[in-house]
């Protein structure tokens, strides 16, 4: 499994804070689930407690985190 943790004000805009999902190849594939689809393009996205790509390899086990993107001064 795969656990998806969102923060901020991704919570209410895909109706969770924390899912498990079925293990898939990559991190792409795991956003192209129709719960996602609310998810901006310009999302910030981690695996593992390290920023990645769509295209980052996912295996069983991994922790994905979707952030906002951060903006302040």
């Amino acid at each position: 499994m795969i656990k998806v943790k969102c923060f901020a004000r991704y919570r209410p805009l895909l109706g969770f804070s924390d899912l498990a999902m079925p293990a898939v190849p990559t991190l792409g594939d795991l956003l192209a689930d129709p719960r996602f689809a609310a998810l901006p393009k310009d999302a910030l996205l981690a695996v593992n407690q390290s920023f990645a790509e769509r295209s980052t390899p996912l295996a069983d086990g991994d922790e994905v985190a979707l952030m906002p993107p951060v903006s302040g001064g």
